[in-house]
């Protein structure tokens, strides 16, 4: 400084105070900018136009799944990961939980990496962005993971993860003070190292008030067999026997008991995918759909929580159209034809499956008169999820495509709900991401900035995730459900909700896992039209109450809490 003011006569004192100003406002800035130059700056992007809008990373979920591997070499790295939306900190903003895959030694064929690839969790900061939390949380792994269940196992407020891997499972039990622990051992839910595990789902089976868990299996995978047909690249499903899926029922004492044999549950050749759970009779117990990989499918009717039986084939839910056993990945359930009986929808590596429930305990297959066969036919579908994109009042439906064998990437298809029984793919109108072709596999739904339409987030491949903000959903009016169950289950899984607004009647039930090794937001969502009053929502929860509101204002997230009289 003594050398830049000797360089002034006392004449150019002023502009040397000057000079001194803006060179310190200079080194001021550039400190300023040295110390936030490795902070991650995340934004809300400004709509574009699209209906959906691939925000993703701007907003601050940066993740990327891994196979665990330079090159897709066998079945495990080919099935995938599911991810969840779930408030794990109850401050009214839906979080994200992602499944990864690693690297993983005797299965992998490359080297170990550096870094080894993790699952994460991303807390909603409430302002549109989101901030990683895994290393705080706890939930990283390591595991070759497959999907994630949400529930409160033990009704303390805090959801619970349930994370389903290749190897042994993992219970997190929910601190509630935004950290999680391992309770697998005491609890007795994590299996064995040999189980190749897939979809999981909770329910509350005998409605004890306490949630239960079915975890689906899928085969016995040899890494050390190789006979195959060359282009397919490795040995397909049918290539291993199945592993037999398991029953757990919740003691209510933080542990779990295997009643697999117990409750009936025989499962000689089913090679589980996805697993759901709904009351499709309302007889008032869950009852329980497997979707099986390469052989008939599984409807489990519950009996009174007493055992079950698979009427898969009585049903009609069995097979495929044509009456073979499908590549079935996952189900999802909705009263989209407005009949008050809960439907399913089916995707497969064909024509997939809409059930429509006829009542009696029977399904009809209406994939071809609907619409959806013909178009869905040109891809591998895996998640499928109902929701209501546009809030009309009719759930449409979310299909992810990707190449079974290969990392071949197709698009993405949402089929919107006509009203009549039919369906009409609509992806090319709703956005630039419907014309990326990606290796889709799992993905969840729900309002993460509470602005009352539906967004998205989608598990891709070895690739990078996709979250889709829904733009336009909510030029229509729609009410949103926060159950909490006092008596039944604090989840309130398995309550069945009715929404009469305008004259119409939209039936739901509160379920945990949809579609492919996902997880949807646990608020029940209702789109109402251009309707301005929900005249009357009536509850029908586990325990048997049934609990009634009238004349509710329509656009808010409104708390449900079950009435212990």
């Amino acid at each position: 400084m003594r050398a830049i003011k000797k360089f002034f006569s006392n004449s150019d004192e002023s502009f040397y105070l000057v000079f001194l100003f803006i060179l310190l406002l200079c080194v001021s800035a550039c400190q300023s900018n040295n110390k936030s130059s490795g902070v991650k700056k995340h934004f809300v992007p400004a709509p574009n136009g699209d209906y959906f809008q691939e925000i993703g990373k701007e907003i601050g979920i940066d993740f990327v799944h891994s196979i665990g591997d330079k090159e897709l070499t066998n079945i495990v790295e080919s099935s995938g990961a599911g991810a969840a939306f779930l408030d794990y900190d109850q401050d009214g903003f839906i979080d994200l939980y992602v499944c990864s895959g690693t690297w993983l030694k005797g299965v992998s064929s490359g080297e170990k990496p550096a870094i080894m690839p993790e699952n994460h969790l991303y807390h909603n900061l409430g302002d549109g962005t989101f901030e990683d939390v895994t290393k705080k949380a706890g939930v990283g792994g390591p595991w070759y993971s497959m999907g994630v269940t949400v529930g409160d196992f033990n009704n303390d407020g805090y959801p619970d993860l349930y994370v389903s891997n290749y190897g042994t499972n993992v219970l997190y039990k929910n601190n509630g003070d935004g950290t999680f622990t391992d309770v697998t051992k005491r609890a007795g839910v994590g299996g064995k190292e040999t189980d190749f595990n897939t979809g999981a789902v909770w329910l509350d089976y005998d409605n004890d008030g306490f949630l239960d868990l079915y975890v689906g299996k899928y085969i016995n995978f040899d890494p050390n067999y190789k006979y195959y047909y060359a282009p397919d690249g490795f040995p397909g499903p049918l290539a291993y026997d199945a592993q037999p899926d398991v029953l757990y029922h919740n003691n209510g004492d933080g542990t779990f008991e295997d009643v697999t044999k117990k409750m009936g549950i025989v499962d000689l050749d089913g090679r589980a995918m996805g697993v759901g759970a709904i009351d499709y009779d309302d007889d008032g117990f869950v009852d329980i759909y497997v979707a099986n990989d390469h052989s008939m499918n599984y409807l489990w009717h519950n009996n009174g929580g007493k055992s079950f039986t698979d009427v898969g084939t009585p049903s009609g839910t069995a097979f495929g159209q044509s009456g073979e056993s499908a590549v079935s990945m996952s189900v999802d359930f909705a009263d989209y034809t407005g009949s008050g009986r809960m439907g399913m929808f089916i995707s497969d590596d064909k024509y997939c499956r809409l059930y429509e429930n006829m009542g009696n305990g029977i399904f009809s297959e209406q994939s071809y008169p609907s619409g959806i066969a013909m178009p869905a036919g040109q891809f591998v579908g895996w998640s499928s999820s109902f929701f209501d994109y546009n809030n009309d009042g009719l759930v449409d439906i979310y299909k992810t495509n990707g190449a079974l064998k290969h990392l071949y990437g197709q698009e993405d298809q949402v089929f919107e709900n006509l009203g009549n029984g039919k369906f009409k793919d609509v992806s090319w109108d709703l956005g630039s991401y419907f014309k990326e072709k990606l290796v889709g596999r799992g993905a969840c739904f729900g309002d993460y900035d509470n602005d009352g339409d539906i967004d998205a987030y989608i598990v891709n491949l070895n690739d990078r995730g996709a979250f889709l903000r829904n733009n336009k959903g909510n030029q229509n009016n729609w009410i949103t459900l926060n159950l909490i169950g006092t008596v039944s289950n604090r989840d309130g899984i398995g309550a069945r909700i009715k929404v009469t607004s305008g004259g119409k009647v939209q039936t739901n039930q509160k379920k945990s896992t949809s579609g492919y090794l996902s997880q949807n937001d646990p608020r029940m969502h209702f789109g109402l039209a251009k309707n301005e009053m929900v005249d009357r929502i009536e509850i029908k929860w586990p325990s048997g109450k049934l609990q009634v509101l009238e004349n509710i204002k329509v656009n808010q997230i409104l708390t449900i809490k079950e009435l212990q009289k």
